[in-house]
């Protein structure tokens, strides 16, 4: 790939790829690996499968899924007898999407191996894959081809005042020389470089640092503390004889340049590797990775900062955010918010981001972050731009080679409202009404409703609010709202209609089977209404009156109603309501109705204040005698007192 490999006039023995991937090598050993599988015959099956398991396991490490998937098939079709390789196939094909296929090898490895975590988990990843795929969240994710080369870009990290200033590695070089590649990644070794906002914000293509902080080795994963002149960051020595893969070194800036790294002293062996920083918003604290000894592979860990360089023990976060498998990258963003990668946790495929909320309890709560930021390959190294849902990361999606490349993220505001109007039950407006609301999030607001009658107010996701609606002269009016608690807009709308306590309210859609007192089924929904406006008002008692049109004798139509107005009273003690509460009276024809204003501006020929007598009437064309008949023919409620069980 990037010209003659360096063991190229070496007889390569399996030995020595074996030394390679020992030390971590994994680029070089796996070359090593192809060149013996394909000198190898055939008929030598057993050391096929040998080398063909290695060679799978380091381009796995390297993150080619492709030539990964390739080796482990040679394994499987020359019989490796490992176990594991159902489980590393299983993991290759999860993080190509072949999520079938990956359950399919999951449960293989689990037939010998029946409580893997890993295996569990991978299948629990699969299932929950498809399921973020088809709910994706409302984070907006695009790659960032101004930031991004060829070659491969990683661990972003905003910095400055106004977040106008990214930091990342990349394997990007003007010229490739073999002293330039690493052999752990077969590409050319990591340094840092800077991209800055010009004056109109926008961003300006990457530089490299000519500071003293790059140097012939890898360079990666920058943390930079609040003021900006300190940097932690990880470096890997590419040297054979090196005990130590991986350290985390310190910068200092002065003025517009950064000195020379210096190691830290996180860990007193020589054989541990640390890497991966993240320093605490406050400065208390830096969170990082190593193979120091816990939960299995890479965790993450923290320790006090005392000084620049020096350090308190270091502490493992623990099992609720480390696995068997590896978690890396950490960003602290707050005393109890941490962002992470991991392939332990249950994901869509290689690294998936998480974040982990600490409760009061000191307990951390992990969940993935979902789609679009995850994706089925490997997903990692977030940053913020300050509180803001929005940042960068990196990610290998999409790309053959596995390379990594930066990906901008920005969450847009979720806003969930309540509006509405409040007005009478003719829908006219009301002075002076106002909605409270209360809600388990510990909202509690009064909205004074504007001139028009309306009101809105912004509300919670997935949030139990009590409403009610009050305005002097009326009864009040309740009503209840559980929010959605998906992530999305949303806007719900609330109409109140308040009955005056100081005349009649007729109620609507009650209705009577023919000459007779019996209520009909389709009144269920305005009696249930009546209900709800005593259960809303404890305190009011009411009369119900029911009235007749003018056809028939005065004596008759007055039974007919008081037994109308009892039927309406026995659907309420029914329902629940104190008989004390309620009186029926029937009308009868005796109180035709008045003309209101909403009755006038429908039908014309009823002028506003007029009564709707027997005289008023006759004097109408026999269309609009019926429209008069049908007004006074009614069932309707008025306020007798507002002080029930107040003493």
């Amino acid at each position: 790939m990037f010209g003659v490999l360096s063991f190229s006039c070496k007889t390569v023995t399996l030995r020595m790829a074996e030394e390679k991937q020992h030390i971590g090598e994994y680029y070089e050993a796996a070359e090593m690996y192809r060149k013996l599988y394909s000198k190898s015959k055939a008929t030598e099956r057993d050391k096929r499968a040998y080398i063909s398991y290695r060679m799978g396991l380091c381009y796995q490490k390297i993150n080619n899924v492709q030539r990964a998937t390739g080796a482990y098939i040679n394994a499987l079709r020359y019989n490796y007898p490992d176990s594991l390789l159902n489980l590393r196939m299983a993991q290759v094909c999860h993080q190509g999407g072949r999520y079938g296929e990956a359950v399919g090898y999951y449960n293989k490895f689990l037939e010998q191996n029946p409580e893997s975590i890993e295996a569990l988990n991978g299948i629990e990843g699969c299932r929950l894959a498809g399921e973020m795929k088809e709910r994706p969240t409302l984070y907006e994710v695009k790659r960032m081809d101004v930031f991004n080369s060829r070659h491969g870009e990683f661990s972003p990290m905003l910095a400055g005042e106004a977040y106008d200033k990214l930091y990342f590695a990349s394997s990007r070089v003007k010229k490739v020389s073999k002293d330039s590649i690493s052999h752990i990644t077969g590409q050319p070794t990591n340094n840092f470089y800077l991209a800055e906002k010009d004056e109109k914000g926008v961003w300006k293509k990457p530089v490299e640092l000519e500071d003293e902080l790059n140097t012939v080795y890898d360079e990666g994963t920058p943390s930079i503390s609040a003021d900006g002149n300190t940097m932690y960051y990880t470096c890997c020595e590419s040297d054979p004889i090196s005990a130590r893969p991986a350290e985390i070194r310190v910068s200092t800036r002065s003025g517009a340049s950064w000195g020379a790294g210096t190691r830290t002293n996180l860990v007193k062996d020589s054989i541990t590797g640390v890497g991966h920083p993240s320093l605490s918003p406050d400065g208390e604290y830096l969170y990082f990775v190593s193979d120091a000894g816990g939960y299995g592979g890479k965790d993450i860990f923290r320790a006090r900062i005392t000084g620049m360089n020096d350090f308190g023990g270091i502490e493992n976060l623990g099992p609720q955010i480390n696995t068997k498998g590896d978690e890396m990258f950490p960003c602290i963003r707050d005393s109890v918010t941490l962002y992470f990668a991991s392939d332990g946790h249950p994901g869509m495929g290689g690294l998936d981001l998480f974040k982990a909320t600490k409760d009061s309890l000191g307990v951390w709560h992990v969940e993935n972050m979902g789609s679009p930021v995850n994706s089925m390959g490997d997903d990692f190294g977030i940053t913020f731009e300050g509180k803001q849902e929005r940042g960068f990361f990196s990610s290998n999606r999409n790309d053959a080679r596995g390379y990594d490349h930066i990906y901008s993220f920005e969450r847009p505001t979720v806003t969930v409202f309540i509006e509405g109007y409040v007005s009478d039950v003719e829908e006219y407006t009301i002075e002076g009404a106002v909605v409270r609301i209360v809600g388990k999030d510990g909202l509690n607001e009064k909205v004074l409703a504007k001139p028009d009658g309306s009101y809105k107010v912004e509300l919670e996701r997935n949030v139990s609010y009590v409403m009610m609606a009050s305005a002097p002269g009326y009864l009040n009016r309740n009503f209840e709202l559980n929010t959605d608690p998906d992530e999305r807009n949303e806007t719900y709308y609330v109409d109140f209609y308040l009955s005056p306590i100081h005349r009649p309210t007729v109620i609507e859609n009650i209705f009577y089977d023919f000459d007779k007192a019996t209520l009909r089924p389709e009144s269920k929904e305005a009696l249930d209404d009546i209900v709800k406006v005593l259960n809303d008002n404890p305190n009011v008692t009411i009369e119900m009156g029911a009235h007749t049109d003018r056809k028939g004798s005065g004596k008759y139509n007055e039974g007919l109603a008081q037994r109308r107005a009892q039927s309406v009273v026995d659907y309420l003690i029914e329902a629940g309501i104190p008989a004390d509460r309620l009186t029926a009276r029937g009308y009868g024809k005796s109180e035709p109705k008045t003309v209101t204003k909403k009755m006038a501006e429908e039908y014309p020929f009823l002028p506003e204040g007029a009564v709707l007598s027997e005289e008023f009437i006759s004097a109408l064309t026999p269309e609009q005698q019926d429209v008069a008949d049908q007004y006074n023919r009614r069932t309707e409620f008025k306020v007798t007192g507002t002080t029930y069980n107040l003493y």
